[in-house]
């Protein structure tokens, strides 16, 4: 199915092992090979819900919806993805050392906004943003 903007999503049926301990928004899929649940899972410090024929997904301690990836053979991209990321560092200070934490997982830096965030891709080359939270 699609949203009224082109956006595709599935409707998957309630009976679905995949679906357990989640909330009515079940799962956020993404385009992404088995490494990059790995990635995320670290990156997020969400442990790994899901590692099945190489479809991974995390989910949050507390529950609720859960981010998948899978598809492999990934396509080449071409243009910046749609939607993004963004996790928030607890201060200034603290987004270099995150920004240095998530280099040392696989990430890279692309570039430094005016506001400070940094710019950052995942090992698939899917672009996220790391902020630093006003204290």
């Amino acid at each position: 199915m699609a949203d009224p903007g082109g956006g595709a999503f599935c409707v998957i049926e309630p009976y679905n092992a995949f679906l357990d301990g989640c909330g009515t928004f079940g799962e956020l899929a993404c385009y992404g090979t088995r490494d990059l649940g790995f990635f995320w899972s670290e990156a997020l410090h969400w442990p790994l819900a899901w590692d099945r024929d190489e479809e991974t997904a995390v989910q949050s301690p507390l529950g609720g919806t859960k981010v998948a990836w899978g598809g492999p053979p990934v396509a080449a991209k071409t243009v910046p993805n749609r939607q993004r990321f963004a996790l928030t560092a607890d201060g200034q200070d603290d987004l270099a050392s995150e920004v240095d934490r998530l280099v040392g997982l696989g990430a890279v830096r692309l570039s430094t906004g005016p506001d400070g965030a940094v710019e950052m891709a995942d090992l698939d080359g899917n672009e996220f943003w790391v902020t630093a939270q006003a204290v």
